[in-house]
């Protein structure tokens, strides 16, 4: 049952440990003391490793490790049109722990315009041997946190926001197919979000209603991916929060699997099962019969400590009573380091989940 196509049987999610190397570079650049041209040799350098490793490793499709970036969705969305980067006015409170104080503001209306990363993947593609594997952020990323009451200054219709952000990622998915781009990841932490009291009380108080938003995300995404090539898988990655090994959401898929799994018209979902509060394996009853597939997200990339290799195989098995193997893969539940900073575990460690994974999935499904 191995897939000749993606999502494979082993899978990851996207982002990699920063080597030390980049630190310093990016530290460097930040202080004025490497210029932009020495910063991208030495993330070519790195990249070119990474890609190598991956597939020393075994996995079919590989990514940049998201190198070139300082999060996993400030960078991509900065760069649509009418959005703008705030310095100074917001963190991102996690569970102990808050990120730098940076945000985004809608300033004008959404567009697509030329746009860095696409340039990213080239690069990728260009070094690798294997599927080169783009991420970018979900188009719903860019409404949840913002909210409404941010929003309607520029658009008292928000119908008409969300209209130009599904137009501006069909521009850019277009731009990355051009590219070479054959499998594109759009990371999102807002269907997570919705199975969380907390998050939807956070919703409404930003002007939003929350009944109506997995309709809305369901939408907005499907318009997004309409005209995507036949020959271009999408998939989609439901993060509960990222950041030096903690989180954000808790609460299991239950409330927006139907809309979710059976709704968006995506090729599968990398869904988070590493620990209790993603709840159970239920709501995969929603997937329907036929080749969208789920990567499930057995091992933690939070922590160093591999799983046992038994219990990894006992919950595989246990989600086949709510779905077929043929449509399920595996993958660390996130990425390594969703921001520049990374999870707290070493190189070495991230590399042996890999691993990992790898071997299971060959003696699962061959």
């Amino acid at each position: 049952m191995k897939r000749k196509s993606p999502p494979f049987r082993a899978d990851m999610v996207g982002s990699l440990l920063r080597p030390e190397a980049l630190h310093k570079a990016r530290d460097g650049h930040e202080a004025g003391k490497v210029s932009d041209g020495e910063l991208r040799k030495v993330e070519d350098t790195e990249i070119r490793k990474i890609i190598a490793k991956q597939e020393e490793i075994g996995l079919k499709a590989v990514t940049d490790g998201e190198f070139r970036r300082s999060w996993w969705h400030f960078d991509f969305l900065r760069e649509l049109g009418g959005i703008e980067m705030v310095y100074g006015k917001e963190s991102i409170q996690f569970h102990g722990v808050k990120t730098k104080a940076q945000s985004l503001e809608v300033k004008g209306k959404v567009h697509y315009k030329p746009h860095p990363q696409v340039n990213h993947f080239r690069f990728l593609k260009d070094n690798t041997k294997a599927v080169a594997k783009m991420t970018i952020p979900s188009p719903s990323v860019l409404h949840f946190r913002m909210g409404y009451n941010a929003i309607k200054p520029v658009y008292p219709d928000l119908d008409e926001f969300f209209a130009d952000v599904a137009d501006a990622y069909k521009a850019a998915i277009k731009d990355f197919y051009d590219a070479g781009c054959r499998y594109l990841q759009l990371d999102d932490t807002v269907w997570s979000y919705l199975c969380d009291p907390e998050q939807l009380e956070g919703a409404r108080s930003r002007g939003d209603d929350p009944k109506k938003l997995p309709q809305i995300y369901a939408d907005t995404f499907n318009r997004a991916i309409a005209d995507r090539p036949d020959d271009m898988t999408i998939t989609m990655h439901v993060c509960r929060g990222n950041f030096r090994s903690t989180w954000i959401a808790s609460g299991g898929y239950e409330p927006i699997a139907e809309v979710m799994l059976d709704q968006l018209h995506i090729d599968g979902f990398f869904l988070e099962y590493d620990n209790e509060r993603s709840g159970g394996f239920e709501p995969l009853r929603f997937l329907p019969k036929g080749d969208k597939q789920v990567v499930l997200g057995l091992i933690t990339s939070k922590s160093g400590a591999l799983e046992d290799r038994g219990t990894v195989k006992k919950r595989i098995d246990e989600a086949t009573k709510y779905a077929p193997l043929e449509q399920l893969c595996l993958s660390p539940q996130c990425g390594f380091a969703s921001t520049e900073e990374g999870n707290v575990l070493t190189e070495e460690e991230q590399w042996n989940k890999l691993r990992f994974i790898v071997s299971i999935a060959d003696e699962v499904w061959g």
